[in-house]
């Protein structure tokens, strides 16, 4: 009995994934449209187009540095317990860090402030923050109010808490209010005097009120706004990294645990501390650039950040050594 002729063999239902695939996503026609024009139902198309993908027919990608981006901040969240992430691509040139994380979180503080439950919100100061406000689209807001979170420097600087609160509000046509007190007091005492005051009690049960409140975090390093222009003039930096030091947030100097290290500056704060983050709704945290690795680290080992805001080379950093 003669046999049958060897002929190639069509697999019809790869012929149809196929056929639904190349439509949906070449053609771009909606999942309806294709299952008009293949003659099946709707159902069998959505059917098609995730057995398209599982047996590697369709293969998708991404032609965008944000890509990236977006596998890092599921790894943030996933490690550090995080609400948010938001990771901005690294910069060509390393000196740009701190302008697209600013660039980064003024994008974010666009749609926080933009959110009816906000109504005052917490601003700190530094370089990342004062370049944030450059960002921010600006809307109509009058029921907000920002209020500064920590204590001012006693030199004038754009960098100041006064003048990135200010700035600040005026995008949104909100109240703005100050606390209006050096960062660090001259003594412990001192600081305890001034923080039994009937005003200052008031401002700080404010603070710790705050419906989302936006920090920055600094390095021990002369590239620091506060070991520059802030540290007392009887504290050197010499004698923090002595006492292993990695940097500072809210001007409360900690080690590489994000613990408070043992000494006097951290008991002359004039202002909420760390442990009062735990209570506020969304804490923003917005820092990057190597030299920052380890304070971020740091702070995120506290468990009071809800949202960070990094670049893409600080996020592998963290995720690499963490």
């Amino acid at each position: 009995m003669a046999r049958a002729p060897k002929l190639p063999q069509i697999d019809t239902e790869e012929r149809l994934l196929a056929q639904v695939a190349w439509a949906y996503h070449v053609e771009g026609l909606t999942q309806e449209k294709v299952a008009d024009k293949l003659g099946v139902t709707r159902l069998r198309v959505n059917k098609a187009l995730a057995e398209a993908r599982a047996r590697g027919l369709v293969r998708i990608t991404f032609n965008t540095a944000f890509a990236a981006c977006a596998e890092l901040e599921a790894a943030l969240r996933a490690r550090f317990g995080l609400r948010q992430a938001y990771v901005a691509p690294a910069p060509m040139d390393s000196r740009d860090v701190q302008m697209i994380v600013g660039a980064a979180l003024g994008n974010l503080l666009s749609e926080v402030l933009a959110e009816p439950a906000v109504r005052l919100f917490g601003m700190s100061w530094g370089g990342t923050l004062n370049i944030a406000t450059r960002f921010v689209a600006p809307a109509a807001r009058p029921d907000l109010e920002v209020i500064s979170v920590m204590g001012g420097l006693t030199r004038g600087s754009d960098l100041n808490s006064f003048e990135i609160t200010m700035r600040l509000a005026d995008l949104f046509g909100a109240q703005h209010s100050y606390f209006t007190a050096p960062l660090y007091a001259g003594s412990r005492e001192s600081r305890d005097t001034i923080m039994q005051l009937d005003v200052f009690g008031e401002v700080l049960e404010k603070l710790r009120g705050v419906d989302a409140l936006a920090m920055a975090a600094g390095d021990i390093s002369k590239a620091s706004l506060l070991m520059r222009d802030g540290l007392p003039g009887d504290v050197t930096m010499q004698d923090l990294l002595a006492l292993g030091a990695v940097g500072d947030a809210l001007g409360v100097v900690v080690d590489a645990e994000g613990r408070p290290i043992n000494h006097p500056i951290n008991e002359r704060v004039i202002g909420i501390g760390l442990d009062d983050l735990t209570a506020i709704p969304n804490v923003i945290l917005a820092a990057g650039g190597p030299r920052k690795v380890a304070i971020v680290r740091a702070i995120l080992k506290r468990g009071v950040v809800n949202t960070l805001v990094t670049d893409e080379m600080t996020a592998r950093a963290l995720l690499e050594r963490s």
